[in-house]
C-alpha cells in the first residue's frame, strides 16, 4: 500500500483498482479527501470483487483503500442531501449492500486492511470481510443515528462479527469513535498494529500464508462461515429501502442542511 501524503491526498482522481501479484489479489479504493464512496465507486468496487472472483490467477483477496487519514467515511454525503425520492434513495444505499454481498458470495477468502477510521458503511466493508487487520489509528464510529436514519444496511455484518449488545452501544453513541482497540476487543479485527506500514506488511505475509493452503478447503470453509445468511440478498435491499425511506424524511432533510451549511462555512 502507497501512502500518501495528506496535503496530495485532496488532488488526486478518485479510483478503484484491481491488481494481481503472486497470486495475491489487490483491491483498493480511493476517493478525497475522506474516502467517502459515491454509488458510482461502490458500484466499481462491487465489480472488482465479482472480478476478482473470477480471476483464476487470484486465491485469495486483500481490500484495502488508498490514502493514509481514513480507511472509509461512508457513503458520500452529498449524493446523500441531493436524494429526492424513494427510488432513487434506496438505490444509493443499496451500493454498500451490493459490497456487502459481493464479499459474502465471494468464494475466495477476503481479507480487511484499515489503516485508518472507519465511520458508517466504512465499519460495515470492514465487517463484511472474512477476517480483517488494523492500525491503532482505525477507529470506528456509526453516526448515523444523529443524521436520523441508522446503520441498517450494515447491521447484518457488523452484528455478526461483534454481537448485538456491542452493535447497540456502536449505534447509540453516534457521536462517539471507539477505539481500534476496542473493536478488537469486540472481534471487529483481528489484530492492531503499531503503525500502517507494519499492517500492511503482515497483511502481505498472511495472504501470502493463505495462498499457499488448498483453494477449495478455504472456500468450504468460508461456506460454513457464512452459513445462515443466504436471506441477505432480500434482507439488505429491505434495509436499503428503509434507510431511504428515512433519507427523505424532514428531520433528516433538516439534518443535511444544517450539516452541509455548517461545512460551506468552514
Amino acid at each position: 500500500m502507497k501512502y500518501i501524503s495528506t496535503a496530495k491526498e485532496q488532488f488526486m482522481e478518485p479510483y478503484v483498482t484491481l491488481s494481481e501479484s503472486q497470486h495475491v489479489g489487490y483491491i483498493e479504493f480511493f476517493n478525497p479527501p475522506h474516502n467517502a464512496l459515491p454509488s458510482h465507486l461502490l458500484a466499481k468496487l462491487t465489480q472488482a470483487l465479482n472480478d476478482a472472483a473470477q480471476d483464476n490467477r487470484i486465491r485469495v483477496i486483500v481490500l484495502r483503500s488508498g490514502g493514509n487519514r481514513t480507511f472509509c467515511a461512508g457513503a458520500s454525503f452529498n449524493e446523500m442531501v441531493s436524494l429526492s425520492n424513494q427510488e432513487d434513495s434506496t438505490s444509493f444505499f443499496m451500493g454498500f449492500a451490493n459490497v456487502i454481498n459481493a464479499i459474502r458470495n465471494n468464494p475466495k477468502l477476503v481479507i480487511g486492511c484499515v489503516q485508518g477510521k472507519a465511520v458508517g458503511g466504512g465499519v460495515g466493508l470492514a465487517a463484511a470481510t472474512d477476517i480483517c487487520f488494523a492500525s491503532e489509528f482505525a477507529s470506528i464510529k456509526l453516526s448515523e443515528l444523529s443524521i436520523g436514519i441508522g446503520p441498517f444496511v450494515i447491521e447484518p455484518a457488523v452484528t455478526r462479527k461483534i454481537g448485538v449488545s456491542a452493535m447497540g452501544q456502536l449505534t447509540l453513541k453516534a457521536q462517539t469513535f471507539f477505539s481500534a482497540k476496542w473493536a478488537r476487543e469486540k472481534g471487529l479485527f483481528a489484530n492492531v498494529f503499531e503503525s500502517n506500514e507494519e499492517l500492511t506488511k503482515e497483511v502481505d505475509l498472511f495472504a501470502n500464508e493463505l495462498k499457499s493452503y488448498n483453494s477449495e478447503a478455504l472456500s468450504s470453509f468460508k461456506t460454513i462461515q457464512w452459513s445462515g445468511t443466504a436471506h441477505w440478498d432480500a434482507l439488505l435491499k429491505e434495509r436499503a429501502e428503509l434507510s431511504g425511506k428515512l433519507a427523505l424524511s424532514p428531520f433528516t432533510k433538516l439534518k443535511l442542511k444544517q450539516y452541509s451549511t455548517k461545512n460551506n462555512k468552514k
